[in-house]
């Protein structure tokens, strides 16, 4: 049975809050920086200094003392006013008791700050390896005590599976019902997962579902208007199917990929149309662009992912359309066809931006390298791709609902996040989602060595510099883990490894079924693993016996990221908790960072210098890649700020036309 206050609160969601301009932006800024300041830190810290007080205190009760404490506190916290925050000490160290008993594991003075850091809203900036999982676990424990929707977004549907599972003991003796909801789960499992107290899931998942039930809830948004027309039609209340419990508080692991890389594109539910003449004039729009070449017809823009057709290649489009159908004779129409048709052919590379399963194109995700059945790309560019590959033509997908992560994100109440590498992004984190980042020290001195990166003139010499420093790193004993930006990529690095009689292990799309294994056994002794991107994110990297005496986790980056904070994150896999450990990049003239976002006249600089042994060419090199992904880095801001404006337009829009906008 829902009562009226669950039934208002699974439709309901504050607005979101106005994004500042002008002057009000400028003061906006300084009080971010006022919040990310040195008093912020001290506060939490001596809060956790104050749950450290009172360790001993805890211990000394048995586990029934204990509990019934913990369920004092969930009482409190379910009551919530000014009680609340006096009892946020006790409520921790109670919940650290807990977890010691619970998983045989005490959390650190460091990860007592991070989950303070979380229950206050800010976004906590810990060290990969520093124990995330278990920090957001106790910061999920205290909001879940609130009975309000609490959501902990990860990267991967395997974490949303572990992640709860591996911390439902805890959950358990605090009191706290935990579930998870993932892609391949139905509208009743969809159900069970998010009426739990604490729901894990995907960012994308719970958008889509957030869609979804605006979609079900359709223009009778008000509680009492539903609650009449479900007395009126009881067959109304059956058709809802409302799956989410509202939007209230959320926590945010990984937060920079969720909330930055992944912010680029808004989510789009969409609905497959059937339209037969759309698979007819892809199939010929194919066809006819293998009749057009590049730098004649037609000229290619890296940077944006664009193609310009020249005055010729105008003319003969022209000349091999003039026998088509009518539907060929509009110019706008034939031009806008044989663009998409080209951009498929020059920038969408099978094992880089999709792969083909059961003659089915399927998206690769760009930043964690993960196949996304689920997914298609809009405008007809899906059906372009399938044309290109000689696979069935799909049906096209109509638009019914949209939503950026950036307004999404923006409806809840309470929002915290953490991540490794927060630092650079922290202005967008404060302006777009009123999150301050607090630097939370790591629970050891990382010793980890950056090794110098290494520089080559093309592709062909920098496989072979990769290959050359596998096996000096394997002659060793050392495990080595190599990170690879495509599918393509990693498995060209296979073959060559295969050819040198190195044995190895490969993680990309394709080849994903095992990856927690694969990840988790990639410290042992003498062990080779290829991983695409951010493959294994999430999962541990431990050490077997002896590595540590060797020099840990070596890890090597085949090609820098446009943004450094991806590159972080894959160094950040060696040297965890105090570890040993070092990390390379190899790069090269040839890498898509420096031909889509370096200008010509530079990357021939980039050329000269990479062949021409002179001094300081690693210093004049290094400023060549910077630049690359500083233009990288300032091209994808600008997306995010065109989808931010896009959703004002909508809000205007909207708002004009109905208040049942979200």
């Amino acid at each position: 049975m829902i009562t009226p206050t669950q039934d208002y609160r699974r439709a309901s969601c504050q607005s979101p809050r106005k994004l500042y301009k002008g002057l009000d932006a400028a003061v906006n800024t300084v009080i971010g920086r006022v919040k990310r300041g040195n008093s912020v830190f001290s506060e939490i810290e001596k809060q956790a200094e104050e749950v450290e007080a009172q360790a001993d205190e805890w211990k000394a009760m048995n586990d029934h003392e204990l509990r019934s404490k913990i369920f004092a506190f969930r009482q409190i916290f379910r009551r919530g006013g000014r009680d609340v925050e006096e009892n946020v000490a006790p409520a921790l160290a109670a919940v650290r008791e807990a977890a010691q008993r619970t998983l045989g594991l005490r959390p650190f003075m460091v990860q007592i700050m991070g989950a303070l850091a979380l229950y206050k809203g800010y976004l906590a900036e810990m060290a990969t390896g520093e124990g995330k999982t278990l920090t957001a676990g106790i910061a999920a424990v205290l909001a879940g005590w609130t009975r309000r929707p609490t959501h902990v977004i990860t990267v991967n549907d395997y974490l949303v599976k572990r992640d709860p599972k591996w911390l439902k003991m805890l959950y358990e003796f605090c009191g706290v019902r935990v579930g998870w909801v993932t892609g391949d789960m139905q509208v009743p499992e969809r159900q069970k997962g998010y009426n739990c107290d604490v729901t894990y899931s995907t960012s994308k998942e719970i958008l889509a579902d957030f869609l979804r039930d605006r979609l079900r809830i359709g223009t009778v948004n008000s509680p009492v208007r539903r609650l009449i027309k479900q007395m009126g039609k009881p067959e109304f209340r059956a058709r809802e199917q409302l799956v989410m419990r509202g939007v209230d508080i959320a926590i945010i692991d990984e937060a920079d990929s969720v909330l930055i890389d992944e912010a680029v594109t808004p989510l789009i539910i969409s609905a497959p149309k059937e339209n037969k003449s759309l698979e007819h004039v892809v199939m010929i729009a194919c066809r006819l662009v293998n009749e057009l070449e590049a730098e004649i017809h037609y000229k290619v823009v890296s940077k944006y992912r664009e193609v310009e057709l020249t005055p010729e290649g105008r003319r003969r489009i022209e000349e091999i359309c003039s026998d088509l159908p009518g539907f060929w004779h509009s110019e706008e129409r034939r031009l806008e066809l044989l663009r998409q048709a080209l951009v498929a052919r020059e920038f969408y590379v099978k094992g880089k931006q999709y792969v083909i399963v059961d003659d089915k194109v399927v998206i690769v995700d760009e930043f964690t390298g993960r196949p996304m059945p689920q997914r298609s790309w809009r405008q007809g560019m899906h059906q372009a791709i399938e044309a290109k590959e000689g696979l069935p033509i799909s049906s096209p997908a109509e638009t019914i609902a949209r939503l950026s992560f950036q307004r999404f994100f923006r409806l809840y109440r309470r929002l915290s996040g953490m991540t490794g590498t927060a630092a650079e992004a922290s202005p967008e984190f404060w302006q777009i989602y009123g999150l301050a980042v607090v630097k939370i020290p790591t629970n050891k001195p990382c010793i980890r060595e950056q090794w110098p990166d290494r520089y080559f003139p093309d592709d062909e010499a920098k496989w072979q510099g990769i290959v050359g420093e596998i096996k000096r790193v394997y002659a060793k004993g050392r495990p080595i883990l190599v990170g690879t930006r495509s599918v393509t990529a990693s498995e060209k690095l296979s073959k060559l490894l295969d050819e040198a009689g190195l044995i190895h292990r490969l993680l990309n799309a394709v080849h994903h079924q095992e990856e927690a294994g694969i990840i988790a056994d990639a410290g042992e002794r003498g062990r080779i693993t290829i991983a695409t991107n951010m493959a294994g994110r999430g999962t541990d990297i431990l050490l077997g016996k002896g590595v540590k005496d060797l020099g840990g986790l070596h890890v090597i980056s085949t090609e820098k990221h446009e943004s450094g904070r991806v590159d972080r994150q894959l160094y950040g896999r060696a040297g965890r908790q105090g570890d040993p450990g070092s990390a390379q990049a190899f790069v090269s003239a040839d890498d898509e960072l420096v031909k889509r976002h370096l200008r010509k006249t530079l990357q021939k600089s980039l050329n000269m210098a990479s062949a021409t042994p002179v001094p300081g060419r690693s210093l004049i090199l290094a400023r060549f890649y910077h630049r690359a992904q500083a233009n990288a880095q300032r091209m994808a801001y600008k997306q995010r700020k065109s989808v931010l404006k896009m959703d004002n337009w909508l809000e205007d829009a909207l708002g004009f036309a109905s208040n049942q906008e979200v």
